[in-house]
């Protein structure tokens, strides 16, 4: 496949499927009313630190708890109102909006309209859209009130609308004009868009907010433009905007004030302070020269009531209160264009599954967290300087769809990687070697690759002989015990089996799972696979009669040495081995067959003794051989027994180690003499004596006793090294 179309596959295709499962699920009622709930927890939030101050020009005056309790009911005798109206007209407002309905007639509506005629000032009356049955079509004394809106563009059949209207009564209505001050709650219950027109009919008319607005700019209906989906524009001689709306004719409200944040008074301190400045007396005069005063319900119990961002029980005054603050200060909700917002949450997802798809765990939990957290944090902080919003739930979800599949991959992959490594090397390497394996995440370099490694081989000595005397069925049963102990020896060590050939097992340190410390875990196996196997030798030898008495002197030569070698998957593509090559794995292959040569049971190189000791110090005892050139090398390899263990060694051991140095010093120094002399000592110290140790016909003192004595009668020319030929290979 061309990297192009695994590039679309493994990452393109992932990320525009996750996102686009989003961008469908957000066309759900579910999801986007989650998506209003963020919004309105954001407003929320904003309330705290809002640095944005409520216009000026603008104040309320609440149907308060005070002013319950001072004129005792609700709703009020009317002819309170319109002392209320003709008071405030020593003060000129520049408009009032009741945002009260005033459907029902009353005895004292006379004295009401009269008010309203004489006020002085604009005067906006609430109205509002129902159903046929409920309502009414207004007569020409209360459509005098109405004003259309005669230049709409767009969809009327989307405007809210009703087929029928309640407005204030038709002296009332007479008197002056009127608004619609519906405030239709979104499918949650929560008012976030508010219409600025309604329609009845083929009529379009201004809401009680949009109505307040044109009557204090002395707006006339011809110079309001309404382009549904676009923007509602004032053209007037006092004021010029543009307010964004929706297709319905709807502005989505940005709430910023709360009630306490607009000049606020109690309707009955109000009323009572100018009428008293009016008696002739001291009063706080209530400060609503020229501007838009809201009239509205505020006490608690009251019906004007209703959940908004700010609380579940909000006076809806507030409501058009918001409304009429942004438009006059033109602090509009500002809208990040959603297809920005998208790709630019699919292109972070994207990088993020090209990047860190294979990094470590860590670094893709700290894109997959950090990424969103920036996110809300900088759509927060936009929200609250400057009320741009950006959409939450649609892109974070995506992103998050998109993080699960990439977790959901990885898991995929680890465990289909664990599952190959587990049936790659379980066979060759201990259960807890594949566990270490596995958690480090990292799959063995397979096909051939340079390592630093201790190879290890071993070979039971004599065994042709163990062939010829023991029936094939029973000598497959040995070799399967003596090979599983060793095996697991080798494999508790670290080890990794390479092969079995026959009775020889070969086995490596250091790969696939590189290991500081091979060298000393492979001496430290050899120490223990001849320890069990002298255990054997003992279980064998109690089995009368099972075994022939060879068996029960069975013994195994082992061959170490230390360096760089290839290892890898090698052989055909059909069938294939994880095994190793190079020089080093022959060098350890003849310390092997030449520890017999030797008369020893484990014999490595200089090599490995160094590295051992690097990490083992002196646990691991050794005993110098002398340096040896093996057959097919040129350069001669210094050469050690492993001897055992420190102090598990029996006291005549110790001692013969030492002498033997010393007798190599006199050895090299063409000492013959005395080093005959040593070598005669270290003879009667050696752990194995031929005729005593089974197996044993030399050890390390009689073969340097033979050089010795050779080169007394015949020593060597000038040239001569020290290096010993081995004979075999």
């Amino acid at each position: 496949m061309k990297p192009r179309q695994v590039f679309f596959q493994q990452h393109v295709l992932p990320a525009v499927l996750c996102f686009g499962a989003a961008l469908w699920l957000m066309q759900t009622e579910l999801l986007q009313r989650v998506e209003n709930v963020t919004l309105d927890e954001r407003t929320k939030l904003r309330s705290h630190w809002n640095s944005a101050v409520a216009s000026d020009a603008l104040a309320l005056i609440g149907i308060d708890e005070e002013s319950m309790h001072e004129f005792k009911r609700w709703p009020w005798p009317r002819d309170y109102h319109g002392d209320f109206t003709q008071l405030l007209g020593q003060r000129a407002p520049g408009v009032v909006g009741w945002d009260i309905l005033f459907t029902e007639p009353g005895p004292e509506d006379a004295h009401f309209a009269r008010s309203l005629k004489t006020a002085g000032f604009p005067v906006v009356l609430g109205s509002m859209l129902v159903d046929e049955d409920d309502g009414i079509k207004p007569t020409a004394e209360q459509a005098a009130g109405l004003v259309e809106l005669p230049r709409v563009e767009g969809d009327l059949s989307r405007i809210y609308s009703g087929p029928a209207m309640l407005l204030p009564t038709p002296e009332l209505a007479g008197s002056t004009s009127t608004g619609f001050v519906d405030t239709p709650p979104e499918p949650d219950g929560v008012r976030r868009l508010v219409p600025l027109v309604v329609r009845v009919g083929g009529r379009v008319y201004p809401t009680f907010s949009l109505r307040c607005l044109l009557a204090y700019w002395r707006a006339k209906p011809e110079n309001v433009v309404v382009r549904l989906g676009d923007v509602l524009e004032i053209n007037a001689p006092l004021a010029k905007r543009r307010i964004p709306i929706d297709e319905a004719g709807r502005y989505q409200i940005n709430y910023r004030h709360k009630t306490e944040d607009f000049t606020t008074y109690g309707y009955f301190r109000a009323f009572a302070e100018l009428k008293a400045r009016y008696d002739g007396k001291v009063g706080r005069i209530p400060l609503v020269t020229g501007r838009i005063l809201l009239i509205g319900q505020v006490a608690e119990g009251l019906t004007d009531l209703g959940p908004t961002p700010f609380s579940p029980l909000t006076a809806l005054v507030l409501v058009h209160a918001n409304a009429i603050d942004n438009i006059l200060n033109e602090d509009y909700t500002r809208r990040v264009p959603a297809y920005l917002v998208w790709l630019g949450a699919l292109g972070l997802g994207l990088l993020g599954l090209v990047v860190f798809s294979e990094r470590n765990l860590r670094d893709q939990a700290i894109f997959a967290l950090g990424v969103p957290l920036a996110y809300l944090a900088a759509s927060i902080l936009l929200w609250i300087d400057g009320s741009w919003l950006l959409p939450w739930v649609g892109p974070l979800l995506g992103f998050g769809l998109l993080q699960i599949y990439m977790i959901g991959r990885r898991v995929l992959v680890e465990q289909r990687a664990k599952e190959e490594i587990k049936g790659m090397f379980g066979s060759y390497v201990s259960p807890e070697l594949v566990d270490r394996m596995v958690e480090s995440r990292e799959m063995p370099r397979l096909g051939g690759h340079d390592e630093e490694i201790t190879a290890y081989f071993s070979d039971i000595q004599d065994f042709s002989t163990f062939a010829e005397i023991l029936p094939p069925e029973r000598l497959v049963y040995l070799m399967n015990e003596y090979l599983s102990e060793c095996t697991d020896i080798v494999q508790a060590e670290g080890g990794t089996l390479d092969k079995y050939i026959g009775d020889a097992v070969v086995a490596m340190f250091g790969a696939p799972i590189p290991l500081p410390d091979h060298a000393y875990r492979a001496c430290l196996a050899t120490q223990r696979v001849q320890a069990r196997l002298a255990e054997l030798r003992e279980k064998w030898r109690s089995e009368s009669g099972k075994w022939p008495d060879l068996v029960g002197q069975m013994q195994s030569r082992i061959g170490l040495n230390s360096g760089r070698v290839v290892v890898g998957n090698m052989g055909s593509t059909r069938r294939f081995n994880y095994t190793m090559m190079g020089d080093n794995v022959n060098v350890a292959s003849r310390m092997e067959s030449g520890a017999k040569e030797w008369g020893v049971f484990v014999m490595c190189t200089e090599t490995t003794k160094i590295d051992c000791e690097r990490h083992g110090g002196d646990r691991i005892v050794f005993r110098p051989l002398g340096r040896i050139r093996v057959k097919g090398r040129s350069v001669a390899v210094p050469v050690h027994e492993i001897v055992g263990l420190k102090g598990s060694l029996a006291t005549q051991t110790e001692e013969c180690v030492g002498l033997f140095a010393l007798g190599l010093e006199r050895y090299y120094d063409r000492d013959w003499l005395g080093a005959k002399s040593l070598f005669e000592r270290t003879l009667r110290l050696e752990p194995n004596t031929p005729g005593v140790t089974p197996g044993v016909t030399r050890n390390p003192s009689t073969v340097y006793l033979e050089i010795a004595a050779q080169y007394l009668n015949q020593p060597p020319g000038k040239s001569w090294d020290g290096v010993y030929v081995m004979k075999e290979k």
